[in-house]
């Protein structure tokens, strides 16, 4: 994609939805933080069923606590990965509340820290919660970054980078919320709706996908070409 290009993608994406936001339910910064967590190689849809529950008996860390291990596992039990998942939130809780006062940290450092919270978990949150320019890559920004032509990169941590250098300032807080909602609905990994999107006309892949039914004619077996 041509830098003069990378403005006229993001504005695209902004003016067909000017407010976007994570599709994950919570109503403080640690449900924000449990629910990324326990959203790795799971759907959005998937976590919020199963977190709708656990965050009316347990809305803190201490409350998440007092759940326990096998109260905790019993109600994301919907979720992939729940096991390690349940032991990681419990250990993130106590760690909030031995050494952050029962608060999610503002640092990268402190976040990363926290059992089960990687990179992209950390990345959510700053941007999410406090608002900051980070770029949280999951599959679909990896794939979208790539496939398009805007930030491609071998890993997420290259595409990552690559984004924060050519993502205009204007959309960066915003940025990966666009990204993924495109990938999630548009730009999907087996078949990208090229037919029905927005940005095609600065993508660099190719060659685009037809809409149904728009497919070539095959001729007749034997039939001579006009």
């Amino acid at each position: 994609m041509k830098t003069a290009d990378v403005e006229t993608f993001f504005r695209i994406l902004r003016d067909a939805n000017p407010e976007p936001a994570t599709e994950l339910e919570f109503s403080s910064v640690f449900e924000l933080l449990a629910a990324v967590l326990l959203s790795a190689q799971a759907t959005d849809a998937g976590v919020n069923k199963a977190t709708r529950r656990l965050f009316v008996l347990a809305p803190t860390p201490q409350k998440m606590l007092a759940l326990g291990l096998e109260g905790l596992t019993a109600q994301i039990q919907t979720i992939g990965l729940y096991r390690s998942k349940a032991r990681h939130l419990l250990e993130t809780c106590r760690i909030l509340v031995e050494q952050h006062g029962g608060e999610v940290p503002r640092s990268r450092e402190a976040l990363e820290a926290l059992p089960g919270v990687g990179r992209k978990t950390a990345n959510v949150v700053l941007n999410v919660a406090f608002g900051e320019e980070t770029m949280a890559v999951d599959t679909h920004i990896f794939r979208v970054a790539n496939r398009t032509g805007l930030a491609p990169g071998r890993n997420p941590l290259e595409v990552e980078t690559k984004l924060v250098a050519r993502v205009p300032p204007a959309y960066r807080v915003d940025a990966h919320h666009w990204l993924i909602l495109h990938g999630r609905y548009v730009c999907q990994a087996r078949l990208p709706r090229c037919w029905e999107c927005a940005v095609a006309g600065v993508c660099d892949y190719r060659p685009k996908t037809p809409a149904p039914g728009a497919a070539r004619a095959v001729a007749p077996a034997g039939a001579t070409p006009a």
